[in-house]
Parts: C-alpha cells; sequence; structure tokens
C-alpha cells in the first residue's frame, strides 16, 4: 500500500468510525429531529434486527420506536473494521457493540418489585456503507446478539416471540 492510498484508508476509517459514534450519540440523546437519518443513512437503508427486516423509512421509524421503548440507552461501539479499497464508493464495516438499557418506569411496575431494571445486550454489527457527495452513509446495517442480560422490553406479542426464539439460549 502506497503512502496516499494509507491515508486515504486511515481517513475512511476515521470518517466510518465517527458516522457510527454519531449515530450511537443520537439514538441515546433521542435528537430524532426532521431529517436526522440523513446524516447517517442512504434513503434505501436496509436494517435487519431481532424484530425483522425494514427497510427505508420503515427502518427509520423502528429505530426510532425501538429506543423509545426505554428510559435511557447508552451504545457503546468498539473494533470498527473498514474494508473499502481507496477510492471506492461503497465499503464493507462491521463493528462490536454493549447496549445497555434502562426500562420505563412502566415496564417495570408491570413486572413487578423485583425486575431488573436493566436489558443489556453484547453484539455485533455489519453493514454496508456508500460514499456519498455528503460522506459515507449506511446503506445496509445488521445486528447479532451475542449475549443478552436482563429481560427485553414489552413488545408486542408477535415480536416478543421472535426475540425470546433468537436470544433465550444466550442468558
Amino acid at each position: 500500500m502506497n503512502a496516499m492510498s494509507n491515508t486515504t484508508a486511515l481517513q475512511d476509517h476515521f470518517e466510518v468510525t465517527t458516522l457510527i459514534s454519531g449515530l450511537f450519540r443520537t439514538m441515546d440523546e433521542r435528537r430524532f429531529d426532521e431529517g436526522w437519518a440523513g446524516a447517517y443513512f442512504t434513503d434505501d437503508l436496509r436494517t435487519t434486527t431481532p424484530l425483522g427486516v425494514a427497510e427505508g423509512a420503515d427502518a427509520v421509524r423502528h429505530m426510532e420506536e425501538a429506543v423509545g421503548r426505554f428510559a435511557a440507552t447508552l451504545h457503546v461501539s468498539s473494533d470498527v473494521l473498514v474494508q473499502a479499497e481507496p477510492g471506492a464508493r461503497t465499503a464493507q464495516v462491521s463493528w462490536n457493540a454493549h447496549m445497555t438499557h434502562l426500562h420505563l418506569d412502566s415496564t417495570l411496575r408491570a413486572r413487578g418489585e423485583t425486575a431488573n431494571p436493566l436489558f443489556t445486550v453484547g453484539g455485533s454489527y455489519k453493514g454496508e456503507l456508500r460514499r456519498t457527495d455528503s460522506g459515507w452513509r449506511i446503506s445496509d446495517m445488521a445486528v447479532r446478539a451475542v449475549w443478552t442480560t436482563g429481560e427485553p422490553p414489552v413488545l408486542p406479542e408477535e415480536a416478543a416471540t421472535r426475540v425470546a426464539e433468537l436470544t433465550g439460549a444466550r442468558h
């Protein structure tokens, strides 16, 4: 790798890592003003989570709803790996995440006085990014729970069954 391509790779890594950190910070601070998603995603975003696959505006809405099921969240990303040829318009990215969720008071009341207030997930993300005129944007993102502690949020019955099937053996 020559000095120019090494500089480009470092710049791409910095930009992608900043994008991921900014996304998690936006989610944790719940800064979902109109158009917020354009800073992080392409319009044709596709997400895959334990609750299923969503695309475009539905994917963004699902993220907002997921965060809204909790009183507070804290997402920490690490080990970001970016694979892109110098000057490429697309990149593959993966990273690990530690996701801590504080249940809503209504969830805790429904579960009783011994309810654990935390639901924690150790997981990994994989995605595809596109270089746009505004910088790197996520076009495809999938999260996989590696382990969980505590109980997931109160979900609609169909979604709760799917999450239990996917994470039940990892408690």
